[in-house]
């Protein structure tokens, strides 16, 4: 037996010392890779969103609709980053990703449309809340470029990406509603119909009852 083992080493012993040492160096430059280039850029991409977020909220807070602020919020300003360079500069990062969602929805506020389209799809998420946003403000601005059914497709798609009470009722109220609009009247019926069903205690399921009648 020592024998064989002696041979097997002789023979293959130099191979299996190789690929050791190959897996280590890999592992090794993997951890140096995560720790000492991907970690920095993350905490550098976050401090550069901060300012841009900031920028969007105080524009999501005034009284009055200011297109300054989102602009802002989207280009940069006080020598920080807007989403958009956020976005270009640090892809690959957690914040360059969020930056994406960010001036899908900033693009949105300022009628942008397909600006707003091209930033959400870049958007990957599988946040409970953020990527049924995301899916379904991609059907918001198809819905104002009067893209009825593409918009209710994604309506119905936002409403399924996580069940939940808050996201899911309110998308499928919007497809509802557009579908009402459009004159689909079966098809509204069947939504709000869904909505009494599985979330009647939601926002949306209040008044249900008066939706479901109306397209009897």
């Amino acid at each position: 037996g020592l024998e064989s083992a002696a041979a097997f080493w002789n023979t293959s012993g130099k191979k299996i010392a190789t690929a050791v040492a190959v897996i280590l160096v890999a592992v090794g430059g993997w951890f140096g890779y995560q720790e000492f280039i991907i970690k920095p850029k993350e905490e550098k991409a976050a401090n550069e969103i901060f300012q841009a977020q900031q920028y969007f909220q105080q524009a999501v807070d005034a009284t009055e609709k200011n297109d300054s602020l989102y602009n802002l919020a989207l280009k940069g300003g006080e020598g920080k980053l807007g989403f958009i360079g956020v976005a270009e500069q640090y892809a690959g990062t957690s914040a360059g990703n969020l930056a994406n969602y960010h001036a899908g929805i900033t693009y949105l506020n300022l009628g942008d449309f397909k600006n707003a389209i091209t930033y959400l799809e870049k958007f990957q998420s599988n946040d409970a809340i953020l990527n049924p946003l995301a899916i379904g403000a991609i059907g918001d601005a198809l819905a104002e470029t009067n893209k009825t059914d593409e918009a209710i497709t994604y309506y119905k798609k936002a409403a399924e990406a996580n069940t939940n009470d808050f996201t899911s009722p309110r998308f499928l109220f919007k497809a509802a509603q557009l579908s009402l609009t459009s004159g689909k009247k079966a098809e509204a019926h069947k939504l709000f119909l869904e909505i009494k069903e599985k979330f009647e205690t939601s926002k949306e399921g209040l008044n249900i009852d008066a939706f479901i009648a109306m397209t009897e």
